[in-house]
C-alpha cells in the first residue's frame, strides 16, 4: 500500500482524539507524532479488524455444519423395544364390532365374561358396544418397573368408532414372548364419524384408532449392564466414512488417542479408558455433546406416489441443456340438442347430437434451459423451474439427466 507523506498527515488530523485515547490507554504521555508512526498504527488496527472477522464467519461457518454426536449415532445397549398387545374396548356407543362377523370379537368377550364368573355359552351376543383391538407400546431403554409408557390401540374388526372408549387391562409382549407392561384407561381419539338416517355421512380423521397417555405400566426390566461393558459401539444412523471419521477424531481429543476407531462406515468403536471403568455413563455423558462435522454422498430421494422430491446439498451436474415439451391433448364434448320442426313428421322424436372439439398443443411453454458444469442444487433446481415443470416432470428430467451421465449422484425412488 503506498501512501504519501500529505495522505498520512491527513490521517493524523482526521484522528486526534482516537490517538490521545490510545496514548491514555497505554499511560503513555504527550509526545510528537510522526505521520509514519500514525499511519502505522492505523494498517495495524484495521489488519487487527480483518482477522477477527475472518475468525468469526469461520466459526460461524464450522457452527452451521457442525451436530451432536447425540444427533447422529445411536449407543449399543441404548435402544428401544417393541411392545405388542390383543385387547377389547368397551363402552362403545354402538359402533363397535358386529359379532356375528368377527369372530374373534365374541370369543374373547365370553373369555373375559367367563374370568369375571359370568357364563354366556350358548347365548346368542348381540351387543356393538365392544370392539378388538391391536394394542403397541414403546419400551424406553433402561425403563424400570412401576414407570409409566404410552400405548395406541387400532381396531381389528368393522368397528366404526372407537370414540368414548374405554381399554380393558391387556397385557403387552416384547419379541421374546414375556409380558413387560399392562395397559388400561379410557381411549383419546383424533377423528370421528357421523351418520345421518338418509345414509349421508361425515368422517374426520380415523376413528377407528386411538391413543392412551400413560396407559401402560412396566412390570418388568429389560437387563442390560452398561457400566460393565469393555468397549461400545456406535452406530450412525446415517452410515458415512467421512463422518465416521469425524466422530473418531472428536473422541480421541475428548478422551485419549487410540480410544476410537471407526470399524465400517456405520459404526466407530470406543474402547472404555481405565478412568472410565465401571462408570460408562458418565463415558457417554462427556461425548455425546461433542461437535463433528457431519457428510453424506449426493443422493435424491423421488417419491413418485406423492410426486416429492428431496435433493441433498452435494448434488453436481455436468454441462447438459434440458428442453420440456408439453403435449397437451384438449377434447370437449358439447353435446346439442335437436328438436322436430313445427311440420315434423308424426314419430319424429327429440335427440341429443354429439359434438366433439379436440385439440393439440405442442408447441406453446416449449423452453430450454441450459446447466453449466459443476452446478449446484440451487442452480439445478432453478434451472427446472425456469421450465415452469411440475414435481411429475422435475422426476422425469431427473431421472433422464441421470441416464445421460450429467447428474453426479444417487437417484432413489421409493
Amino acid at each position: 500500500m503506498n501512501v504519501t507523506m500529505n495522505q498520512a498527515q491527513a490521517i493524523t488530523a482526521w484522528h486526534p482524539t482516537a490517538l490521545a485515547a490510545v496514548r491514555a490507554a497505554h499511560g503513555r504521555t504527550e509526545k510528537p507524532e510522526t505521520p509514519a508512526r500514525v499511519l502505522a498504527r492505523f494498517l495495524l488496527i484495521t489488519a487487527l479488524f480483518h482477522l477477527m472477522f475472518a475468525i468469526g464467519l469461520l466459526a460461524h461457518t464450522s457452527a452451521a455444519n457442525a451436530a451432536r454426536i447425540k444427533d447422529v449415532v445411536s449407543f449399543e445397549g441404548v435402544r428401544d423395544n417393541m411392545l405388542l398387545g390383543y385387547g377389547l374396548v368397551v363402552g362403545l356407543n354402538g359402533t363397535g364390532d358386529r359379532l356375528q362377523n368377527n369372530a374373534f370379537t365374541e370369543q374373547s368377550l365370553i373369555g373375559f365374561l367367563e374370568r369375571q364368573g359370568v357364563n354366556t355359552r350358548g347365548t346368542d351376543l348381540k351387543t356393538r358396544n365392544v370392539a378388538a383391538v391391536t394394542v403397541t407400546s414403546v419400551l424406553p431403554g433402561f425403563s424400570r418397573t412401576g414407570s409409566r409408557v404410552d400405548v395406541s390401540a387400532s381396531a381389528m374388526g368393522d368397528a366404526k368408532s372407537l370414540l368414548g372408549g374405554t381399554l380393558l387391562a391387556t397385557p403387552l409382549y416384547g419379541a421374546d414372548g414375556e409380558v413387560y407392561a399392562v395397559a388400561q384407561g379410557p381411549l383419546t381419539i383424533g377423528g370421528f364419524e357421523a351418520e345421518g338416517d338418509s345414509g349421508s355421512s361425515i368422517t374426520k380423521g380415523v376413528p377407528t384408532s386411538g391413543y392412551i397417555a400413560n396407559g401402560g405400566i412396566v412390570e418388568r426390566e429389560v437387563d442390560f449392564d452398561l457400566n460393565g461393558m469393555p468397549s461400545i459401539k456406535l452406530a450412525l444412523r446415517n452410515p458415512d466414512l467421512s463422518t465416521a471419521s469425524s466422530i473418531m477424531d472428536a473422541i480421541n481429543a475428548r478422551v485419549g488417542p487410540g480410544s476410537a476407531n471407526v470399524t465400517d462406515p456405520g459404526t466407530v468403536t470406543l474402547n472404555v479408558p481405565i478412568s472410565y471403568q465401571q462408570d460408562v455413563a458418565t463415558l457417554l455423558a462427556d461425548i455425546e455433546k461433542l461437535d463433528v462435522e457431519t457428510d453424506q454422498p449426493a443422493r435424491i430421494v423421488i417419491d413418485e406416489a406423492s410426486g416429492t422430491i428431496v435433493m441433498g446439498e452435494n448434488v453436481r451436474i455436468d454441462t447438459v441443456a434440458v428442453a420440456q415439451g408439453n403435449l397437451v391433448v384438449r377434447v370437449d364434448e358439447t353435446p346439442q340438442v335437436s328438436q322436430p320442426g313445427p311440420f315434423a313428421p308424426e314419430g319424429a322424436e327429440t335427440v341429443v347430437v354429439p359434438r366433439t372439439n379436440i385439440a393439440v398443443d405442442e408447441e406453446s411453454g416449449a423452453r430450454m434451459a441450459v446447466l453449466e458444469k459443476g452446478a449446484t442444487l440451487k442452480d439445478l433446481v432453478g434451472g427446472l423451474n425456469s421450465l415452469g415443470v411440475g414435481p411429475r416432470d422435475m422426476i422425469t428430467i431427473l431421472q433422464t439427466i441421470k441416464a445421460a451421465g450429467a447428474l453426479q449422484a444417487d437417484i432413489e425412488t421409493r
